[in-house]
């Protein structure tokens, strides 16, 4: 379990965080949601610890995150995957050598043993005898995968997504939706994952956060979600005529 414990957070004496209480639950997949500017990737990143909070605490299993020395944050960094926007492969590197990336990086084991760790989890994504293509030679999707499959080399204990969904068509959408849910009950994780996708939401969104304003409105489940009489949830949710018909049929 990952807490955000009073979090509050200022870029240039404006308030971005305001006071954030919120608890993200190991074994489902957590949503943090919101508007653009209401402050959502901003907790994201104060949860990773890219943003240092103006004040309260970041706990990682019991664990406070926030206090720690930079060489303590690191040996807790090297628990925690991480699928960013775009899926940020590099260039160069072919499939292979992107997942093992991390593999190489922190870790001392054989060259062998790492291709093999690679493979398996290139293989749990679904992607097999890709591994010397470039990521120009696959499509967005797959590159998705991929930076899935990086992120779950080291057998992380925590999965930060930052708009997993994004450039994906609907269809892609769904299945890497579906394979982060699977990843994250298989191997136990606590997943973040920020996004504004309502699809995603309705889908896998087992523990939603709502962030307005900087202020954390709403929290619930998708089941919750479409029954609530949060004002400003439901202006953010049913902004879209689709959405609006779902709820007049229940």
């Amino acid at each position: 379990m990952i807490e955000a414990i009073n979090i509050n957070k200022s870029f240039d004496n404006k308030i971005v965080l305001k006071d954030i209480n919120a608890s993200f639950k190991t074994g489902c997949t957590n949503l943090i949601i919101g508007q653009s500017g209401s402050g959502k990737t901003v907790l994201l990143k104060s949860l990773v610890g890219l943003h240092k909070p103006d004040s309260g605490s970041v706990m990682y299993d019991s664990r406070n995150f926030t206090a720690m020395s930079s060489d303590q944050k690191g040996e807790i960094r090297k628990e925690i995957g991480m699928l960013f926007q775009g899926s940020a492969l590099f260039d160069s590197m072919n499939v292979e050598e992107n997942v093992r990336f991390p593999l190489d990086m922190f870790t001392n084991k054989s060259l062998e043993e790492r291709r093999e760790r690679a493979n398996f989890c290139l293989k749990r994504v679904n992607l097999e005898n890709v591994n010397n293509l470039l990521p120009s030679e696959i499509s967005g999707g797959m590159q998705k995968r991929v930076a899935i499959a990086r992120a779950i080399a080291l057998n992380p204990r925590y999965l930060f997504c930052d708009e997993p969904n994004s450039g994906l068509d609907p269809k892609t959408a769904i299945v890497i939706d579906e394979l982060i849910q699977e990843i994250t009950r298989e191997y136990d994780m606590t997943t973040i994952i920020n996004t504004h996708d309502m699809n995603s939401v309705l889908a896998i969104g087992e523990n939603i956060i709502f962030i307005y304003n900087g202020a954390k409105y709403w929290e619930g489940s998708n089941e919750d979600i479409m029954h609530s009489d949060n004002k400003e949830l439901n202006d953010f949710i049913f902004a879209s005529k689709f959405f609006k018909k779902i709820r007049d049929r229940l």
